[in-house]
């Protein structure tokens, strides 16, 4: 029976140095917690605004804010009135001016010229265009694109007594989002902001490209924006460029991508 007596001089420094162990371990547990909580911190004093585009709203980023809170980033999705340039701009300036820290400004389609105009900010750190306009000083977006051959979707468009435009649903489905299936881009149809046609010849009188560090998405299948305009306005920006091979609206086809673009351009690595 000897071998099954316990000396109790052998025992505790196993055990003592079973304590400090576990004590070691805990301890660089914990500082890998409070790194991590200081990281989302970090994160939280940055604020993502998106700015839709013309015939959408706030809920075309509903695939894309779930990554960037994941990040810890605040996020913002403004729904513009798309009753003029000015009044975009407005819009995205109350949220900009909202914000708290640092502002990535990511704008879609219409929502470039936006962004261009609203950029200019002091806390806007970054712009991202996706899909978008980035037109000159004192260039509308319509200007812009007059050198590329006219897209089809303008001949299959509604347009009121008031001067708005809309999107038929067989549009958005052919056009808009073609990759998309057919139970989503009815919901798009259903839920699009009528933008006023005068929006496309109002002109931007500052460019915040100019300015700031620009990122852009060019949707290489795009049928609303061509995409030789798409590449021609990411080179002329100096962008850093990425190319998705969808329709009009990657944001919502391809997200993870879109999301780690924004992420790239509010200095989060990809994960």
């Amino acid at each position: 029976m000897k071998h099954l007596l316990v000396n109790a001089n052998n025992v505790l420094p196993f055990f003592g140095s079973f304590a400090v162990a576990l004590l070691a371990c805990a301890s660089l547990f914990l500082m890998g917690a409070v790194h991590q909580v200081q990281g989302q911190e970090t994160n939280a004093k940055k604020t993502v605004v998106l700015v839709h585009g013309a015939f959408a709203d706030g809920s075309s980023w509903e695939k894309i804010i779930p990554f960037l809170q994941k990040q810890g980033l605040n996020v913002v999705a403004v729904q513009n009135p798309l009753s003029s340039l000015a009044d975009d701009v407005a819009a995205a300036k109350r949220a900009i001016e909202a914000a708290p820290g640092e502002v990535i400004l990511v704008g879609h389609s219409w929502g470039g010229a936006v962004i261009t105009q609203a950029g200019v900010d002091p806390k806007v750190s970054a712009l991202v265009y996706v899909a978008a306009y980035a037109p000159n000083k004192n260039q509308s977006t319509n200007e812009s694109q007059k050198d590329y051959p006219k897209q089809g979707w303008l001949n299959a468009i509604n347009v009121d007594s008031g001067g708005f435009v809309t999107l038929k649903p067989q549009t958005v489905a052919d056009f808009f989002a073609q990759d998309l299936p057919a139970a989503q881009t009815s919901i798009m149809a259903a839920t699009q902001g009528p933008s006023a046609a005068k929006c496309f010849d109002e002109k931007i009188t500052e460019t915040a490209w100019s300015s700031k560090p620009s990122w852009y998405i060019v949707a290489s299948n795009d049928r609303m924006i061509p995409p030789d305009l798409e590449r021609a306005l990411a080179k002329k920006i100096n962008a850093k460029t990425t190319v998705l091979p969808t329709s009009h609206v990657p944001m919502l086809s391809k997200p993870k991508e879109v999301a780690d673009v924004i992420l790239a351009a509010a200095g989060i690595a990809k994960k």
